[in-house]
């Protein structure tokens, strides 16, 4: 699934060619998505793309009266072409801006294209989400007090959005070997220190997924077409039975709510 790192390389990679550009049309090949596309697409048709924005894994197409709210699903990706490119078997939705068209391809359907009126963060899939993890309201001090009443496991909870959006399975588990935390441990054992190690390695495996332009996980490809490395940079995601980069150590994987956990038994404790 294109985790956050993915869906900011997408965001960044429009915004340049579409903000300040007018909408001239729109198709919808096949509207059964996750949930359907949203009827109100026509609508739009004329007014021009004042911001590209992101909360979570969700990319805001912000208009005049609202936001058009897009999600990747698990095999989804944007990419801008020429207006003149044939469609392809898996592309659903195109969003016309005069010779140029940002096209939806998403093979699996997991995806999502819905309006919201007014404030995007009115909506309720995004209304309940947690704080981003790359603004400054992510510190050791705020991880430290939300974790103080979680048993859960720490990945479980870097994971859950309502706590803090955007930490997909992959990047909870490099965050986690970076600071040198076992998944299992149970959030509210963590200590200041812990939590200040913990938050910065977030930050850093962000920031660095970023720079590498994400991951290239099944379907994932960037809105130009190219594809992420960051996976060439993994420690521990994927690396079942390799040695540690670091230690030497072989890699293990658990289950954890039914996804795959990947940790160094002798650099994490």
């Amino acid at each position: 699934m294109p985790e956050l790192p993915e869906v900011e390389v997408t965001r960044r990679g429009l915004a340049p060619d579409l903000v300040g550009c007018r909408l001239t049309g729109t198709v919808v090949r096949n509207p059964a998505l996750r949930f359907p596309v949203t009827p109100a697409l026509d609508s739009l048709v004329g007014q021009d793309l004042l911001g590209l924005g992101r909360r979570g894994k969700y990319l805001l197409f912000e208009f005049d009266a609202g936001s058009l709210i897009v999600h990747l699903g698990m095999s989804g990706s944007l990419r801008l072409l020429s207006a003149a490119t044939p469609a392809e078997k898996h592309d659903h939705v195109d969003l016309v801006f005069g010779e140029r068209v940002v096209r939806l391809r998403d093979p699996r359907r997991f995806g999502a294209v819905l309006w919201q009126p007014g404030r995007a963060e009115d909506h309720p899939l995004l209304a309940g989400l947690g704080p981003e993890p790359l603004s400054e309201v992510l510190d050791g001090p705020w991880l430290y007090q939300a974790t103080r009443n979680r048993s859960a496991p720490i990945k479980q909870v870097l994971m859950d959005a309502r706590t803090l959006v955007g930490v997909g399975n992959i990047y909870a588990s490099e965050s986690l070997f970076r600071a040198g935390i076992d998944p299992r441990t149970s959030a509210r054992c963590l200590g200041r220190v812990r939590c200040a190690r913990l938050a910065q390695a977030v930050r850093d495996t962000l920031e660095a997924a970023l720079v590498a332009g994400g991951s290239t996980l099944r379907d994932f490809i960037r809105s130009d077409g190219s594809s992420g490395y960051f996976q060439l940079q993994h420690f521990v995601y994927g690396r079942e039975g390799e040695p540690c980069r670091v230690c030497g150590a072989p890699i293990r994987c658990l289950r954890q709510g039914n996804r795959s956990s990947f940790y160094c038994s002798r650099c994490q404790r």
